[in-house]
């Protein structure tokens, strides 16, 4: 009976999805059409868009049981979470004179050397596209990478830092990993106060699309940890993965438009590929919220690109993350 009842589920799971992929498609070749643009690549975009969706829907249904376990553990475990994500905060500098203030200090030296060097030094070398204050574009470029980067790094070596929980039998280890997505999710909050002040500083005062930062931060949430339950797992077993991801970080922050614009990108081909990078989304978006006074759901194209690659990335880290977890203690 309840491996009838699983199918049923799987076969309604299939259905909802096949008909979400119906109605996207509808949405998809009716609406978003960009007067001033080419209708041949605006055709292409759009199939792009309906194969991605398509293939995430039916990865979603065929490894169904695997993807689901996971997000039900972290939600029966969210307590536990939000109570270890403190403790890992406050730990990671016990013992140290200044605390949790060095959380914030590195951060805030990066962004003034960044400052000085392309604000000052190279002022004729960058441009952000506009009269909005350099400090301003900068700060909105580099307070989520901060929470992307140390989310990732931090969160991929998390099984190898908890490894006699690792151990333990009756641990739900699935929650290591969103623990330090959370616990750089603190440092971030103290982040979003100060980009909010220098804005106002810069002459940029509050408005209600201030309020998207809560969706562009949850988007950099979900991304992170969809990427960290398969690296996390993953250097388990191959050690060096940790300082690759540090090196991939490193090349990541010059591909992302942080102390550039798109704007002075004037090659298609290598424009193209540089918005394959799911950052740029939520880097534009913070710039968007804060002084662009654009909504999230305007750039239409970028929204669905986006929630698709965290969907194909977190069904990916699940199924990679339940493969190999029997085998975590044996190695660890």
């Amino acid at each position: 009976m309840a491996s009838i009842a699983i199918r049923s589920k799987k076969g309604i799971i299939a259905l909802v999805l096949l008909a979400f992929a119906a109605i996207t498609a509808g949405v998809l070749l009716h609406v978003n059409n960009d007067p001033g643009s080419d209708p041949k690549m605006e055709l292409v975009k759009k199939i792009i868009s309906l194969s991605i969706i398509l293939v995430s829907a039916l990865f979603f249904v065929i490894k169904y049981d695997k993807i689901v376990t996971l997000p039900v553990e972290i939600w029966q475990n969210r307590r536990l979470i939000i109570k270890l994500a403190g403790n890992d905060f406050k730990r990671r500098y016990a013992g140290s004179y200044m605390g949790v203030i060095w959380a914030f200090i590195q951060p805030l030296v990066t962004i003034g050397l960044y400052y000085f060097v392309f604000g000052t030094v190279m002022k004729g070398a960058r441009s952000s596209g506009s009269d909005v204050p350099f400090v301003l574009f900068l700060t909105c470029g580099m307070v989520p990478w901060f929470f992307f980067s140390e989310a990732l790094s931090t969160g991929t070596n998390a099984l190898l830092e908890y490894s006699y929980l690792v151990k333990k039998v009756v641990f739900k280890i699935s929650v290591l990993p969103i623990i330090k997505v959370v616990a750089a999710l603190l440092t971030h909050a103290f982040f979003i106060v100060l980009l909010m002040i220098t804005a106002v500083l810069c002459g940029y005062y509050p408005s209600i699309y201030w309020i998207q930062i809560i969706y562009y931060t949850v988007c950099t949430f979900v991304l992170a940890l969809g990427l960290c339950y398969t690296t996390c797992s993953l250097v388990v077993f191959v050690r060096d993965l940790g300082q690759l991801i540090n090196v991939l970080l490193q090349i990541l922050v010059w591909a992302t438009p942080i102390m550039w614009d798109l704007g002075q990108i004037s090659n298609p081909v290598i424009l193209g590929i540089l918005k394959l990078n799911p950052v740029i989304y939520i880097v534009n978006g913070y710039r968007n919220s804060i002084y662009g006074g654009v909504w999230f759901f305007e750039n239409f194209f970028s929204t669905v690109y986006f929630w698709v690659i965290c969907a194909l990335l977190f069904g990916i880290g699940a199924v990679v993350y339940k493969r190999l977890k029997p085998h975590f203690a044996d190695v660890l």
